[in-house]
């Protein structure tokens, strides 16, 4: 465990605390039951200090962000605000809730300016990127309200996959959710982030979207994040969310 021994770094308990995982008496006690590695490796000493910017810290096989400053972040985007940090055509933007941070911020994929729900933000940018990359196979859960009534070989249709101008698109999952007063909602679940792939694969199947909101991406939901709210993620959340895509 050379690399993450530092005599002059800080001390595991107090990264643990910071890192958001309990305070630093319960850090403690979560040392002393031999459920913290770091780098790969059980610690039951109190004493140990590393360098939070290079050890990789695990508590009960979930990573923590121990790096100075790392920011995880969850938005509920409303609907109207474009994914940038600014927009010339002076729509709502991601600048308006992030200005005034430190931190330069990734957000995770894109949602379109009518598409609302759930954006990750964070500084980890190879997080982000993973996160986003279909090789990773991140699922990301939409909830759409359409006109019923919903045909019942479109599921089938979706998960065997649907041609469109830029390659095969397939469904990881599909569902009816409800249907009432000629309106449906259904929810859909892909592990791909192709431009307005969604809106596309609906359309190709004949459904019209009238409402879009994703409410999931991994192990993150939306639950009740109100419109134009950011949370920061806990850190179960930030550690499932490295196991996800390996890191």
């Amino acid at each position: 465990m050379s690399g993450a021994i530092e005599p002059d770094g800080v001390r595991l308990q107090k990264v643990l605390a910071a890192a958001g995982v309990g305070s630093r008496r319960a850090s403690e006690q979560l040392i002393a039951e031999g459920r913290v590695r770091v780098n790969g490796e059980v610690v039951r000493s109190q004493g140990l200090r590393v360098d939070p910017a290079t050890a990789v810290i695990t508590v009960d096989g979930l990573r923590i962000a121990s790096a100075p400053d790392t920011v995880h972040l969850a938005l509920n985007k409303p609907r109207g605000m474009v994914t940038t940090m600014s927009d010339p055509e002076g729509r709502p933007s991601l600048g308006d809730l992030l200005d005034g941070r430190k931190q330069r911020l990734f957000h995770v994929g894109r949602l379109d300016a009518d598409t609302e729900g759930l954006l990750l933000l964070t500084n980890d940018g190879e997080l982000a990127h993973r996160l986003a990359h279909p090789s990773y196979g991140v699922l990301k859960t939409y909830l759409v309200e359409v006109d019923a009534p919903v045909p019942r070989e479109t599921g089938r249709r979706l998960r065997t996959g649907v041609e469109l101008e830029d390659g095969l698109a397939q469904a990881d999952s599909f569902r009816l959710v409800s249907t009432a007063a000629g309106r449906a909602m259904v929810e859909l679940v892909l592990h791909e982030g192709r431009k307005h792939i969604v809106r596309r694969m609906l359309d190709e199947v004949g459904l019209n979207v009238r409402r879009l909101v994703r409410t999931r991406v991994g192990p993150v939901t939306l639950g009740e994040l109100r419109p134009g709210v950011l949370r920061p993620l806990t850190s179960k959340e930030v550690g499932q969310l490295y196991a996800e895509v390996g890191l």
